[in-house]
């Protein structure tokens, strides 16, 4: 109500006792309006009052990565685990055929803080798709990128100058777009290397010839459900374990990975984690 009344006529006068009756009626509607609006949460028998939904907890934080102090000196060579025992876990993803799922990698990782070590093969468009997504987890050192050549190739099938470019191309494209020095790990593709192979990586820097000791076997298309089996063998304390980032299943189970990787209290690493360089 305005409290404003409209006089019928020009310049007549609003009768003493309409105008009282008409502000008791308008008193008594208010009060009315006052008591059902104090009492409408007790007006419906038997209801009560709904409870807003709990806020849902966020995901569990993964372990954080040794403090640099626990480093050990790196030795040139073959590593395909991580020495001594303890609780750590090196999970190293391949290639970047699919760039959807490099960016799902990378995505989780920015989310969970999962470490990871990723080798790159350079000639795939996801590396520089993704460059802006990728750059500040590199920097910060939660994803290292380590050479991987540049077409995959089988190393012991090619001229040894042609090894010597696989390995320069891919340092050169690691530089320029990450402005990261990728040595000294190496991954030779297929895990296929020999002494002259490892003769010209370490030519050029490249002194661990970085293998795996557990694999999603995601290097080819397999049901998610395979994955989780590989997962439930391998990730174990002081594995370097070996994923793709090639194929979409591998997307459908990053809950259970991380799952398992909790339920056994393992800290995930990136080599640099582990390791101190000369």
């Amino acid at each position: 109500m305005s409290g404003r009344y409209r006089i019928p006529g020009a310049g007549a006068e609003l009768d003493r006792r309409h105008f009282i009756a008409a502000l008791t009626v308008a008193s008594i509607g208010a009060v009315g309006l006052s008591r059902c609006s104090s009492t409408a949460p007790t007006q419906v028998a038997g209801a009560a009052a709904e409870a807003p939904a709990p806020a849902a907890a966020p995901p569990a934080r993964l372990l954080p990565p040794p403090p640099p102090s626990a480093r050990i000196p790196l030795q040139p060579g073959v590593l395909s685990n991580l020495p001594g025992t303890g609780d750590l876990l090196a999970l190293t993803v391949d290639d970047g055929v699919s760039s959807d799922v490099v960016r799902a990698y990378t995505q989780l990782a920015k989310d969970t803080g999962l470490r990871l070590t990723y080798f790159v093969n350079g000639v795939y468009r996801s590396w520089t798709e993704h460059a802006e997504l990728l750059r500040p987890l590199v920097d910060a050192g939660q994803i290292q990128l380590a050479n991987h050549t540049w077409t995959h190739p089988d190393l012991t099938k090619l001229p040894l100058t042609e090894v010597a470019e696989q390995f320069r191309r891919n340092h050169d494209f690691l530089w320029k777009t990450y402005g990261i020095d990728a040595r000294p790990y190496f991954r030779p593709p297929y895990g296929a290397h020999n002494p002259h192979v490892d003769k010209v990586a370490a030519d050029l820097g490249y002194t661990v010839d970085t293998l795996w000791s557990g694999t999603l076997e995601d290097h080819v298309w397999i049901p998610p459900g395979e994955i989780l089996k590989m997962a439930e063998r391998y990730l174990q304390p002081q594995a370097i374990v070996i994923g793709h980032l090639n194929h979409d299943p591998v997307t459908e189970v990053y809950g259970q990975l991380l799952d398992i990787i909790r339920a056994r209290s393992l800290r995930t690493v990136t080599l640099n984690d582990v390791f101190r360089i000369p």
